[in-house]
This record gives structure tokens, sequence and C-alpha cells, in this order.
């Protein structure tokens, strides 16, 4: 079975709770480096903020503006840095996102998504297209699905 393991057994057991912070990914926003936050996000996780309807809890949880039907996705490096973006929220979720995740997400909502955002709270933001980001994440492993990561552009994601 996978994921299952003997509580008793100190060398394999494994900690059932999924990370709720990319080190990697807070790292390179606070040094607003381009690559870096390109490299996180194809080698670590991120993190998701989760809408939660009648329980459930298995959606991302988008953002809009007034009188557009656009919407923007909200990415943070840790869950305490969107806890900072919405503190009067009861009982703030998350997901935790990967790169293959994050790919996705990006092309089944390329239409509505004008934007994507990182840790928009602080205290490093920075935001990217989503047609950029879909770029810097580069092909899927074993696929050859999505696009060649471009280094010739240092201003986007």
């Amino acid at each position: 079975m996978v994921g299952v393991t003997d509580a008793t057994d100190p060398i394999h057991s494994t900690d059932p709770t999924p990370p709720t912070r990319s080190v990697a990914l807070a790292t390179a926003l606070a040094a607003q480096d381009v690559a870096a936050v390109a490299y996180a996000l194809r080698n670590d996780v991120v993190i998701v903020p989760q809408l939660v309807v009648n329980g459930q809890g298995e959606q991302v949880r988008v953002f809009g503006r007034e009188g557009t039907d656009k919407r923007m996705l909200l990415l943070f490096s840790s869950a305490e840095n969107y806890v900072r973006m919405v503190p009067d929220e009861v009982d703030p979720q998350v997901m935790v996102g990967d790169a293959q995740w994050l790919r996705d997400f990006l092309t089944v909502h390329r239409n509505v998504l004008e934007m994507v955002f990182f840790d928009i709270a602080g205290p490093h933001v920075m935001q990217a297209a989503p047609e950029d980001l879909m770029k810097a994440l580069g092909t899927l492993p074993d696929t050859g699905v999505g696009t060649e990561p471009e280094s010739d552009s240092a201003d986007d994601v």
C-alpha cells in the first residue's frame, strides 16, 4: 500500500501532512529572481487558496475585479502568507500544488486567467502572465507536454 506506514517504525514513518511552505519559492521571491522562481515552481510546491463550499474544498479560490469576467490566480510560498492576506477569514484553507498541477490548472483556465500573483500580501510580491508561467514550467517529464522554458526573458517568471 502506498502511503501506509507502521507508526511504530521510526525509520519508515512518513509525515502524512503535506508541506505548507516552499522555502525555495520564498527565497526566490525575496531575491526577486525570475529564474529562481521558475526553478522553484518546477521543482517544489506552491500553496494555493482553497474554496470551501458546503463543506467541500476541492476548488481553487480565484479572485476577480469587479466588472470583469477575468480572474487572478493567487499563489503563495506559505500558508502563513495566504492567511496574512485574509486576516478576517475564520478558517482559511489551502491546497498544495506542484508543477504538474499548475500546468494543468493554467491550461484548463487559460481563457479566464489574466494574471498570476505570488505572495500578494507580501513580503515579496511578484506577478506573471499565465502564458509566461507555462513557458517557465517547461515540458512535463516523460511526456513532452508543455512548452520549452525560454531563457531570454528576464522580465517575466
